[in-house]
């Protein structure tokens, strides 16, 4: 079974290492969505999504909504965010009964970067 939880976030970045438009500072209001994968537990829950919530804005939200996201990635891709959040909550979502499954990074409504779990064990 899947959990999903979304969170919003507005964020300025520019990609040095890029030639075009997005070398340029510019901002996005991102959208994170954060999926778990796992059983419920004798609460019916995989996690209670109050939880999820806390952690990801603690770790997450906090730290990139307002912030110039170079100061904390080198190169603010989607697809490095998305690391970057993945590295940030795994250990604190990771239960028996679940796991992170996948992280998607949306820098606009039609563009977006899913890492998931198979991805992150081929390293």
């Amino acid at each position: 079974m899947l959990l999903r939880k979304e969170f919003t976030f507005d964020a300025a970045h520019n990609l040095a290492r890029y030639h075009g438009k997005c070398e340029a500072l510019h901002g996005h209001t991102y959208r994170l969505a954060v999926v778990l994968e796992g059983d419920p537990d004798e609460e019916g829950m995989i996690l209670d999504f109050r939880e999820l919530s806390c952690v990801v804005k603690e770790r997450v939200v906090s730290r990139l909504d307002h912030s110039y996201i170079n100061d904390i990635l080198q190169q603010p891709t989607a697809e490095n965010i998305a690391h970057w959040v993945w590295e940030q909550i795994e250990e604190e979502v990771s239960r028996p009964n679940c796991r992170l499954s996948s992280i998607e990074v949306w820098e606009t409504r039609t563009s977006c970067a899913t890492l998931r779990a198979e991805d992150r064990n081929k390293k």
